[in-house]
């Protein structure tokens, strides 16, 4: 179950007076293009590739006619030179003229990048005489002062089109319409990998598999007999507790020092039964809290 309000583009929609601009980076193969796409679907001008020395040009051009640049999305990456340099002019230019971008950066493991390259022959555009691999490790340092500035972070490994698509919409609303800090969770499996924008991972495998329990295999945690199950097991309430605990505590610690959004990957081994069932009621507690607006995505609920 995701929060209703990811499938509503209409909560992109501007005011009248207002501006959504959007700064689309992260590592090369994870997704910019199919990202951009999507933001032009959603109306927006979508700039790509642009040298570096002519983004702050650009930044006065959207500025001056707020009416035609409703919604933009630049798309900023190593090809544009210095990236944390390009990063700051751009963000600087818009902010000095009254424009608060939002970024968002994509990002996959590394396997999964090293076999979109291999299948699509594209060249890493780092690669020299570097490996794909060595390319990789150096754009993810080139790029790691820009990641700690986005407001968005999605691991694209595992997700579908649709899945990409959702995940930044609710992004962006969320970090958009917040007060307080946003808090999206997601509940994994780990035998698919811990999901790389996790700010904070919480591992329930010492809670008793429903896998193991022949009429509740094929049931998800979404489901009432599955949630009863986990539910009623000790250990479980414990983490509740604890979690609740940490959170009431954490939440408005990260908000005092700047952060506008917190990840927390909730995982178990399939991600089918556990991590959904504690995501959720975690999830329904802090809705109860004064944080911020909260979305829930199930990262491996599809794969069954």
């Amino acid at each position: 179950m995701t929060n209703p309000s990811a499938n509503d583009p209409d909560r992109l929609d501007p005011e009248p007076e207002d501006q959504l601009v959007v700064i689309l980076t992260g590592l090369s193969g994870a997704g910019k293009t199919a990202a951009a796409k999507l933001f032009e679907d959603l109306g927006y001008s979508v700039v790509d590739n642009l040298p570096g020395e002519l983004l702050p040009e650009l930044a006065e051009l959207v500025s001056d006619d707020r009416e035609r640049f409703a919604r933009v999305a630049i798309v900023l990456d190593v090809r544009a030179g210095d990236v944390p340099v390009a990063f700051a002019a751009v963000r600087g230019a818009l902010e000095g003229r009254g424009i608060e971008p939002q970024v968002v950066f994509l990002e996959a493991r590394d396997e999964v990048l090293i076999r979109r390259f291999s299948e699509t022959r594209h060249r890493h555009p780092l690669a020299g005489d570097r490996g794909i691999g060595d390319s990789i490790a150096l754009e993810r340092a080139l790029l790691d002062s820009v990641r700690e500035e986005a407001d968005v972070i999605v691991d694209t490994s595992e997700l579908s089109l649709r899945d990409l698509r959702e995940r930044i919409i609710a992004g962006l609303a969320d970090v958009a319409g917040s007060e307080g800090i946003a808090i999206q969770l997601i509940s994994f499996g780990y035998k698919f990998g811990i999901p790389l924008e996790a700010d904070l991972v919480f591992d329930v495998r010492f809670i008793q598999n429903p896998y193991y329990q022949p009429d509740l295999r094929a049931l998800s945690g979404l489901t009432e007999p599955v949630r009863a199950f986990v539910l009623g097991e000790p250990p479980a309430q414990w983490f509740l507790a604890f979690a609740r605990d940490f959170l009431e505590f954490a939440a408005p610690a990260y908000f005092a020092e700047g952060k506008a959004r917190l990840t927390i990957g909730i995982g178990c081994t399939g991600g089918y039964h556990r991590s959904i069932v504690i995501t959720e009621e975690l999830a329904g507690w802090l809705r109860e809290q004064p944080f911020g607006p909260v979305s829930v995505f199930h990262r491996e609920l599809e794969r069954e």
